[in-house]
């Protein structure tokens, strides 16, 4: 079955996604992690607020987006710093697991049944993990923090559910605003507030803000309802290699052989959930 006009265009939102990797990653030669993320997001707010005017400013959807900005806040704030320590392409795999512990946080929260399946999902997801992070139990920093990431952001896919059928765009305002405060406050207090004074940390937070948040959130919101959410999902999936071709492209990123085989298995790993889903 081919693919339809939707379809390719998430496609397109997913290598958007997967180029913000290499660009955070030059970005923090110039910025601190989360001053980065406080001007990313605070970009992004107003961008929402200047394109969709009053729709986004809904109050019921307040309280929802204070607890999806949290959760936000911990799964880019784990990802950037991680990204200190780690390679752009480790930072893109390791990234994705969510996939793969978001039936777990689904049982947790919403009681949801957990199949045979998710086990060996997960099972071949940590044997990537462990390849792909130097195979050794003395675990890279950065590595564990992107764990972290992708734990923060399996919660956030499970309250998104939870919260039910809320005006998403509102809900996605308002979680990009409070993710923001978080950033900005936590920036404030713990890193040396600067303003980028050369090119290139701008081009970083305006890709991010500009493509990667309000445009492919808002060809997201569009276009993901013409398609199932299974295929949306598998999709998706395929940011990490996104994330590793544009490492590799612009800045000479290479995985060692090891860390190869552990991509392939956490790959292995999405796909063997997605592909289980109904």
């Amino acid at each position: 079955m081919g693919m339809k006009r939707a379809e390719l265009i998430l496609l397109g939102i997913t290598a958007i996604w997967g180029f913000t990797f290499p660009a955070m990653k030059v970005s923090l030669a110039y910025l601190p992690p989360i001053l980065f993320l406080a001007y990313r997001f605070g970009i992004a707010s107003l961008l929402m607020l200047l394109v969709f005017r009053g729709r986004v400013l809904k109050r019921e959807s307040v309280k929802e987006g204070f607890v999806l900005g949290i959760t936000l806040f911990f799964g880019h704030g784990f990802q950037i710093v991680g990204l200190k320590y780690t390679t752009a392409s480790n930072s893109a795999f390791i990234t994705s697991l969510y996939v793969v512990f978001t039936p777990f946080i689904a049982y947790f929260l919403l009681h949801d049944r957990l199949k045979p399946k998710d086990a060996v999902s997960l099972g071949i997801a940590l044997t990537g993990l462990y390849l792909i992070s130097g195979a050794s139990l003395n675990f890279n920093y950065g590595d564990l923090l992107t764990v972290l990431c992708a734990l923060s952001f399996a919660f956030q896919i499970v309250l998104v559910q939870r919260f039910g059928e809320r005006d998403y765009l509102s809900l996605a305002f308002w979680q990009i605003f409070w993710n923001f405060l978080f950033s900005l406050g936590f920036a404030l207090a713990f890193e040396k507030f600067t303003v980028p004074g050369k090119a290139m940390p701008w081009l970083g937070i305006l890709y991010t803000s500009l493509f990667a948040t309000v445009l492919a959130f808002t060809l997201q919101v569009r276009y993901q309802r013409e398609t199932k959410a299974h295929r949306a999902a598998l999709i998706y999936s395929a940011e990490p290699i996104f994330g590793h071709i544009s490492s590799l492209i612009t800045i000479g990123e290479v995985l060692s052989l090891k860390g190869y085989a552990g991509a392939l298995l956490i790959l292995t790993a999405i796909w063997n959930e997605l592909t289980s889903s109904p």
